[in-house]
């Protein structure tokens, strides 16, 4: 690896090391220890994706507008240290008001966590693209820091689920240290520099992605594809029911989580490849349609086995989604906008879904159960997947590709 993917690999896996920490068994503990119902943690994560929606709109021009600079990840370092105790700041704060509680853990996650990811991948991928080495084999550090604190998780919160927040906080404290040591001067030329750091990018460039039928083909592929966060929010929940006692749903849920994104990590290294060979559109494609087989396979296979086999396929799913995601953004569009692309086309439509639907997941948890709104949430899916093969674009050459804002593209020429 050359020094900066190195970094930026450990940047990710020490974030998704301290994300993971709470969130693997965030729903278990919500029910379990704080005692809420399927629908009460469906308005938590309701709360939580429009935090991170408010948070992506933004990091995502600040970020065009830095290139190159670190400033939102210092920003970020910050709250991912702090998550300790703020998390057991909205334990007490949900025992005495649920509405209380809930707007504050979720305005926390949404904004460090949820919509930070989005800053730490757009912010690799630049860097992957001026230093040349592949997004998707910098970012299996992030699924490789998942799984390893996954492995843990599940242990911890039979002893005390405050351990597991505690451990968050230590992931923060090591992608603070980590952060000091990223120089992006290295490797670089001054004229690569200048051209990070006056990139010129204008609120209206970003508005005017609001009027490319392609941005909005990307969007409609995207409403479809995001439904596998508000899958995956409660499925710890089921699962754990399939179980004797909680505590061994809880242990053997860390072990399933763990064993998933060890594979995913994998697949990662992989992705790069197989999206080059088909093609970013056709790997956009390929993990809609995976997704959609993983949610409804969930709905109709029954005990712990069968359902854990299920989920992996999520390892087939994730590499090649988030991979062709960033090379369909970079062959498609302004490559000086990727950042606000990623963050507002991908995360911010994701968090617009999650706030509308997590609610609406919940009280279909309570009434007709998981399994039957699991086969709607793949039947959706494969929907979308299906009719944004039609929508969206064809590969092209980044050269003829990119559109800049001197001359937009007309509206005939679009799709």
């Amino acid at each position: 690896m050359k020094r900066n993917q190195l970094i930026l690999c450990l940047l990710m896996f020490f974030f998704f090391f301290s994300w993971s920490s709470f969130q693997s068994l965030l729903s278990v503990w919500l029910h379990q220890t704080i005692g809420l119902q399927a629908t009460q943690t469906g308005l938590i994560f309701s709360a939580l994706s429009v935090s991170a929606l408010c948070a992506q709109v933004c990091y995502g021009f600040i970020q065009d507008k830095l290139g190159l600079r670190k400033n939102l990840l210092w920003y970020l370092a910050v709250l991912l240290t702090l998550s300790g105790p703020v998390f057991i700041l909205f334990g007490h704060l949900l025992h005495m008001s649920l509405i209380v509680g809930s707007l504050f853990g979720g305005f926390y996650i949404g904004m460090a966590y949820n919509g930070g990811i989005g800053v730490l991948e757009s912010f690799t991928e630049r860097v992957g693209r001026r230093d040349n080495f592949e997004f998707g084999r910098a970012r299996f550090g992030g699924s490789l820091g998942w799984a390893v604190a996954s492995f843990f998780t599940g242990i911890l919160f039979n002893i005390d689920p405050r351990l597991n927040f505690l451990l968050a906080s230590v992931g923060g404290a090591l992608f603070f240290m980590v952060l000091t040591a990223l120089r992006l001067g290295d490797g670089a030329s001054q004229a690569q520099l200048a051209s990070d750091k006056n990139s010129n990018v204008s609120l209206s460039d970003a508005l005017r992605l609001l009027t490319l039928p392609r941005f909005w083909a990307l969007i409609f592929f995207v409403v479809g594809s995001c439904i596998y966060n508000v899958y995956d929010q409660q499925f710890s929940v089921y699962f754990v029911a399939q179980f004797e006692t909680p505590q061994q749903g809880a242990a053997m849920f860390g072990y399933l989580n763990s064993a998933q994104v060890f594979l995913e990590a994998a697949g990662l290294f992989c992705a790069p490849w197989l999206v080059n060979k088909i093609g970013a559109k056709n790997g956009l494609i390929f993990a809609g349609m995976v997704m959609s087989m993983r949610m409804i396979s969930s709905g109709l296979v029954v005990g712990p086995l069968p359902i854990f086999i299920t989920k992996l396929l999520h390892v087939a799913e994730l590499p090649v989604l988030l991979v062709s995601m960033f090379k369909y953004i970079t062959l498609n569009f302004d490559q000086r906008l990727s950042s606000t692309l990623y963050l507002v086309g991908f995360a911010c439509t994701s968090s617009i879904i999650g706030t509308v639907i997590s609610p609406l997941a919940g009280f279909s948890y309570d009434t007709i159960g998981f399994a039957h709104s699991y086969l709607i949430m793949g039947g959706a899916v494969f929907i979308t997947s299906f009719c944004s093969i039609f929508f969206l674009c064809g590969n092209r050459q980044p050269e003829t590709a990119v559109i800049s804002s001197a001359s937009p593209v007309t509206k005939g020429s679009e799709l």
